[in-house]
């Protein structure tokens, strides 16, 4: 990415060494704040989904007291990366990804176009929403967490939530619930607005590890490897500026930008990222991380010919910023090397195989195939689908 206005921020860069350590230790330790609610009055946080999708998801999101946007928008990220073009090797189709089967029984038609088409997004959105509250009125005379039980028949089906009163002790659905529960708060609209995000106590060393980076060359695609002379791009830096804290952060920046909660700009701390996108109202377009170290200013890696530097944060594409937290990161999914999502696994069955996505003239969209593992409402035992695909316009490497 070429930053319009950053420059190499070399005059600023004295201002922002010597208030570095104050900076750091009043973002990451004085702030305040307790995590954000989730419930079924939960709205989006702006920017987490396509724009053409916000609506619909936060209409269908509140279709049963078990649903709420931010879970809907996170099942619908994990299961396609919001791309509506995706399938699986095994069939499960679209922005949902519904096997035919299971699309005859709940395909919903979301946008009254008198037409039930699981590859319409609107479509897909309503689907999915009907058949999460099909399967909580299966399972709403079971024990625990209603949310949890949902995500759990969603993944091992009804009959064996019942069988276990409440999650099974499956690695898979264990994992599934874990991670959609963690990735609906990045999706999550605060409560109140004014209220301080929760900080992270690993900003500093994270902030530390970059700056101790700047003036490496730029490597598009590099992750600091010693074949790379230990250079970096954008969120190669950043994942590695995590990773020092021992944070696992996914490989692409767009994907970052679902690793926490998302802090308002006067809200931002040393140590939040900062992102840029081509298209303000859709996430899938963002194409630039730094990370954020105060009065304006971030470390990133920039561009073809530049150095890790100092730059400006406030230029014309910037989309907003993510407070990384260990939960949040660890639950976002995968991708192999040629950008795939690696689906979510389901109980008993193999790894999923990577499959390539029907042809997109301008996205570089990838699929994965995923086992058969989601039961119907009516019967466990009914394979719907699974499976997840890249999500939009990525770049193999960002």
């Amino acid at each position: 990415m070429v930053l319009r206005k950053g420059g190499t921020a070399a005059a600023a860069a004295g201002v922002v060494l010597a208030g570095f350590v104050g900076l750091v230790t009043l973002g990451t330790y004085a702030a305040s704040g307790t995590p954000q609610q989730q419930g079924n009055a939960a709205g989006l946080s702006p920017g987490t989904v396509p724009a053409a999708y916000q609506g619909p998801i936060e209409q269908w999101g509140r279709l049963c007291p078990d649903l709420s946007p931010p879970l809907l928008a996170a099942q619908l990220y994990q299961e396609s990366g919001f791309d509506p073009r995706a399938r699986s090797g095994v069939g499960a189709e679209g922005l949902a990804q519904f096997m035919p089967g299971t699309w005859a029984s709940y395909g919903t038609d979301g946008n009254n176009d008198g037409r039930r088409d699981p590859w319409d997004p609107l479509d897909a959105i309503a689907s999915a929403a009907t058949f999460d509250c099909a399967l909580a009125r299966d399972v709403a005379k079971v024990p625990g967490d209603r949310q949890s039980n949902m995500l759990a028949a969603y993944n091992a089906g009804p009959g064996a939530v019942a069988k276990y009163q409440g999650v099974p002790p499956y690695r898979e659905t264990q994992g599934y619930v874990r991670n959609i529960l963690a990735t609906a708060r990045s999706f999550a609209a605060p409560a109140n607005p004014a209220a301080p995000v929760e900080v992270s106590a690993q900003s500093a060393a994270a902030i530390y590890f970059a700056q101790t980076k700047l003036g490496t060359p730029y490597l598009w695609g590099g992750d600091g490897k010693p074949w790379q002379n230990g250079r970096f791009d954008c969120s190669g830096l950043t994942r590695a500026a995590f990773e020092s804290v021992g944070i696992i952060l996914p490989r692409v920046a767009n994907d970052q930008w679902y690793a926490g909660p998302h802090p308002s700009r006067d809200q931002l701390r040393p140590g939040d990222l900062v992102f840029w996108a081509t298209d303000l109202t859709d996430p899938r377009s963002i194409h630039h991380v730094g990370i954020y170290v105060g009065g304006g200013y971030m470390i990133n890696a920039p561009h073809t010919g530049a150095v890790i530097r100092y730059d400006k944060i406030d230029t014309r594409e910037y989309i907003g910023a993510t407070r990384v937290t260990s939960d949040g990161a660890q639950a976002l999914p995968d991708r192999n090397d040629n950008g795939t999502v690696i689906a979510p696994s389901r109980p008993g069955e193999p790894a999923p195989t990577p499959t390539p996505a029907p042809p997109a003239p301008a996205a570089q969209a990838a699929v994965q195939a995923a086992p058969p593992g989601r039961p119907t409402a009516a019967a466990a035992a009914t394979a719907t689908g699974a499976g997840t695909a890249g999500s939009g316009q990525l770049p193999a490497k960002n």
